[in-house]
């Protein structure tokens, strides 16, 4: 891969720091739930953590995310707080959501965050109603919708780039390509896998196909998508090929071989990026060590908050549902 060295260093170090916010907070998730500490499902965004930081250093804080059921990256990136999100997880009322979201729809408009989305697919069309209402405001803000594979099948991608395109709506479509639609092998429903960007030319937009390992690379590709939808040229379809390292969620029957999840956990973005830091001289083995446990601690620190904290009343369960 290319040298770092023509970056920016800062850039790399907020590249790196975002990663391992991702994949320290995933990690730990991981244990929490397969210890039983949370109820419900968690999806985890462990191996595809390259895609979510790329793509939101691309953007500006008043832009917007839309996200997926494997969510907890995109907010992660997007400047999400470690204390909100596992207070959240675990039902508690300082979640951002006050306990009421769970894992599957995790939101937090405060930093544009749409929102995690259990329906696969349901994203898009929020995204392009996020679009459509910055063209009514007349901002220069832009969307990024997150989702996979398996959504770039379903009704509602096709509806949302249709739209997004008529209205040169300021939408970049960031489709993780994992291969993996739930549970089916994407390549058995689907002819052209390996490049669902060239699904964009069905709707007269730019559709890029990249190696969706590379942070760099995402942050370069996104980037000049971000730019093209700012300065009100429309929509991209950016297709980023990645590997997802555990199942479907956590505690699911994962359908791969385990020489298949072998092969997919060998392709590790966080461990290539570290590798190349230090080939180039911006980290040592001592300052990557030194970050890791440093996000750790907060990472162990948000949850021994959640914890601790009040657990979301049922009495206010219909709360926010209806108006006064």
């Amino acid at each position: 891969m290319e040298s770092l060295k023509a970056l920016d260093k800062g850039l790399v170090e907020r590249m790196h720091e975002g990663m391992l916010r991702i994949r320290l907070f995933e990690e730990t998730q991981s244990r929490l739930f397969k210890a039983g500490e949370q109820e419900g499902f968690t999806h985890l965004y462990l191996g595809e953590e390259a895609i979510a930081v790329g793509a939101c250093l691309a953007l500006n804080p008043d832009d917007f995310i839309t996200s997926t059921h494997r969510g907890h990256g995109h907010m992660i990136a997007k400047g999400g707080d470690f204390k909100k999100m596992f207070a959240e997880l675990y039902g508690r009322t300082p979640g951002a959501c006050l306990g009421r979201s769970g894992s599957l729809h995790i939101a937090d408009r405060g930093i544009g965050m749409l929102g995690a989305n259990g329906l696969v697919g349901d994203g898009n069309p929020i995204a392009v109603g996020a679009g459509y209402s910055i063209r009514l405001r007349g901002t220069k803000q832009v969307v990024a919708s997150f989702f996979g594979d398996g959504a770039s099948n379903q009704g509602t991608f096709h509806e949302s780039l249709n739209m997004a395109a008529s209205f040169d709506l300021p939408v970049v479509f960031v489709l993780e390509n994992n291969g993996m639609s739930c549970g089916t092998i994407t390549a058995s429903v689907c002819k052209v896998l390996q490049n669902l960007g060239d699904r964009a030319v069905a709707y007269g937009i730019p559709g890029e196909n990249i190696d969706g390992m590379d942070v760099v690379e995402v942050y370069r590709t996104v980037g000049k998508a971000v730019e093209r939808a700012r300065a009100g040229k429309g929509p991209t379809l950016v297709n980023c090929q990645t590997f997802r390292h555990h199942g479907h969620f956590e505690g699911d029957i994962d359908v791969r071989t385990p020489q298949q999840i072998k092969e997919a956990q060998s392709h590790d973005a966080v461990a290539d990026f570290e590798k190349r830091m230090l080939r180039d001289g911006l980290a040592t083995e001592k300052s990557i060590r030194e970050r890791r446990e440093r996000i750790q601690a907060l990472v162990d620190e948000a949850v021994d908050f959640a914890r601790g904290a009040p657990k979301a009343p049922a009495a206010d369960a219909m709360k926010f549902v209806y108006a006064e």
